[in-house]
C-alpha cells in the first residue's frame, strides 16, 4: 500500500515497512512549521482586548534613549502589533464567530457531524489539546504530531461517542491515551549530564538532562485560572495552569500513568472520577498515583517556592533582559557576568553541554564570542520574546564575511528572587539570572520570529 502523502507538500512520507512506533505526520521539519504557521496565522479570538491593552502599555513606555533599549522595546511592540493585525484580518474575513462555549456538550452529536463540521469542532479545542500534549511530553514538536493523531483517532472513533460527557472531555481522554502510547513506546526518563572531555563544567552537581525538552510560545499558553488550594509547593505548582520550564522538567521524572493523573487532576482540575474515567481506571488508583506523584514532583523542584512559581515578570527583570541582550550584542563579557548569579546554571537541550557557575559559563562563551578567538562565531543581535511564561532572548549571529543575521539560539531565562538577591527597586540592579536554558532555533517561527534578520 502506498504511503500517505505529506499534507503540506504532497510528497510521500518515509516508508514505515518493518518499523514500529508512530510515523511522522509531515515529511520534514520545514513542512511541520509551515503547517503550524498556516493554522496559527490567524487569531483564535482569545484575549483580544488584553492584547490591545498590552500594546497600549508597551507604547506608553517607549522613550528615545538609550537607543538599544528603544530598539528592543520597539521590536517587542512590533511582535504584538503583528499578532493584533492577524486578529483583525481573521475577524474581517470570517465576519462572525458563532462557535459555542468550549464547556458545553456538542449541540449536534459527533456521530452526525459532517467531515467539515467535525473539523470545525476539533479546531475549537486545538489550542488547549496542544497545551495538554505538550505538558505530558515536554516537546513542542511531539505535541504538534499528537494533536493530529488525537483528531484522527477521534474521527475514527466518533461512532462510539455516547454524549454522556462534553466533546472537550472526550477529546482530552483520546489525547491523554495518545500521549501515554507515545510515552510507553519511548520509555524515556531524564538522566544526569555527563562530563564532556576537555570542557570546564564548573564545580556544581550535573543537572538533569532532558534531551526532548523544548520551549513553548507564550502566545499559545493558557490563562492562569486555577486557584491554589493549599501551601504545599507541589500543589501550588500544578494547581495553576503553568508551563514554566522548571515544572515541565520536574513532570518528566514521573512515570506515564502518574504524570497523566497529575496533569488531569491538578493542572486541568478534573475530578477524581473524571480522571479515573479518562484513564480507564478506578478512583482509588488515581488517588494512589497522585500520592506517589506529588512527592516526586517536589523532589525535583527548587526548594524556594518563589524560584519556580510562575509570576508576571517585573520591570527589574525586563531591565535585566535588555542589559543581557545589549551585553551579547557588544560581546561584553564583564557585563554578562554581572547579570548572572554565582551558581547560575546553563543547559542546552538536546546537546550534551552544561555548565554550573558564572565563571564556567563565561569561559565557555568567550571561546566563540571573543573576536580574537580562532573559533569566533560572529556578531550578535537579539530580540526579546516570551517562552513558558518566562522572559527570553532570541539570538541571531552574523558570521564573519556575511551581512545577514541568522537564527542561532533561544535563551529562556529564570531569575533569582530569593530573599536578599531579588531586585525590589524596579531598576534591575538587584535581579540576577539563575538559570539559562538554550534551545536550537528551529522553533523560531512558532514564536513569530524570523529565521533571518
Amino acid at each position: 500500500m502506498a504511503a500517505d502523502p505529506c499534507p503540506v507538500c504532497g510528497k510521500p512520507l518515509a516508508d514505515r515497512t518493518g518499523r514500529t512506533g508512530r510515523g511522522s505526520v509531515y515529511c520534514s521539519a520545514a513542512c511541520r512549521q509551515k503547517a503550524y504557521r498556516e493554522r496559527h496565522g490567524g487569531a483564535e479570538g482569545f484575549g483580544v482586548q488584553e492584547l490591545i491593552d498590552d500594546i497600549g502599555r508597551q507604547a506608553g513606555r517607549l522613550v528615545p534613549q538609550p537607543p538599544q533599549a528603544l530598539y528592543a522595546h520597539v521590536s517587542q511592540l512590533s511582535v504584538a502589533v503583528a499578532r493584533l493585525r492577524r486578529v483583525a484580518r481573521t475577524a474581517r474575513d470570517t465576519a462572525l464567530d458563532t462557535r459555542p462555549s468550549t464547556d458545553s456538550v456538542t449541540p449536534t452529536p459527533v456521530t452526525q457531524l459532517t467531515e467539515t463540521d467535525f473539523g470545525a469542532l476539533t479546531e475549537r479545542y486545538r489550542r488547549e489539546i496542544h497545551v495538554h500534549c505538550y505538558r505530558m511530553t515536554g516537546s513542542y514538536d511531539e505535541a504538534e504530531d499528537l494533536v493530529q493523531e488525537t483528531f484522527l483517532r477521534a474521527w475514527r472513533a466518533r461512532d462510539g461517542f455516547q454524549g454522556r460527557a462534553s466533546a472537550r472531555t472526550w477529546l482530552y481522554r483520546i489525547a491523554t491515551n495518545a500521549c501515554l502510547d507515545l510515552l510507553r513506546r519511548t520509555a524515556r526518563r531524564p538522566q544526569r549530564y555527563e562530563p564532556v572531555p576537555g570542557m570546564n563544567h564548573g564545580d556544581g552537581e550535573p543537572p538533569a538532562r532532558i534531551t526532548w525538552l523544548q520551549p513553548y510560545p507564550d502566545d499559545e499558553m493558557p490563562d492562569d485560572r486555577m486557584p491554589v488550594d493549599d501551601e504545599s509547593p507541589e500543589s501550588a505548582a500544578v494547581s495553576r495552569e503553568t508551563l514554566e520550564l522548571v515544572l515541565l522538567a520536574a513532570i518528566q521524572h514521573l512515570p506515564p500513568r502518574q504524570r497523566a493523573a497529575l496533569v488531569l487532576r491538578d493542572a486541568l482540575g478534573l475530578t477524581a472520577a473524571e480522571t479515573a474515567e479518562a484513564l480507564d481506571t478506578s478512583v482509588a488508583s488515581v488517588n494512589s498515583a497522585l500520592q506517589r506523584a506529588r512527592p516526586t514532583l517536589r523532589e525535583h523542584l527548587p526548594r524556594q517556592r518563589a524560584d519556580w512559581r510562575t509570576t508576571v515578570p517585573t520591570d527589574g527583570q525586563r531591565a535585566v533582559l535588555d542589559r543581557y541582550m545589549a551585553a551579547v550584542g557588544r560581546l561584553d563579557f564583564d557585563a554578562m557576568a554581572a547579570l548572572l548569579t554565582e551558581d547560575v546554571t546553563l543547559t542546552m537541550p538536546p546537546n550534551p553541554f552544561w555548565f554550573v557557575g558564572r565563571d564556567a559559563i563565561i569561559d565557555f562563551v568567550r571561546v566563540s564570542l571573543d573576536p580574537n578567538s580562532p573559533m569566533f562565531l560572529g556578531h550578535w543581535r537579539s530580540l526579546p520574546t516570551r517562552a513558558n511564561g518566562q522572559l527570553a532572548a532570541a539570538n541571531y549571529v552574523r558570521r564573519p564575511g556575511t551581512g545577514i543575521y541568522r537564527a542561532q539560539v533561544l535563551d529562556v531565562l529564570r531569575f533569582d528572587d530569593r530573599e536578599g538577591h531579588g531586585g525590589r527597586s524596579g531598576d534591575g540592579e538587584g535581579e540576577r539570572i539563575v538559570e539559562i536554558t538554550s534551545f536550537e532555533p528551529h522553533l523560531f517561527p512558532a514564536f513569530g520570529l524570523p529565521l533571518r534578520l
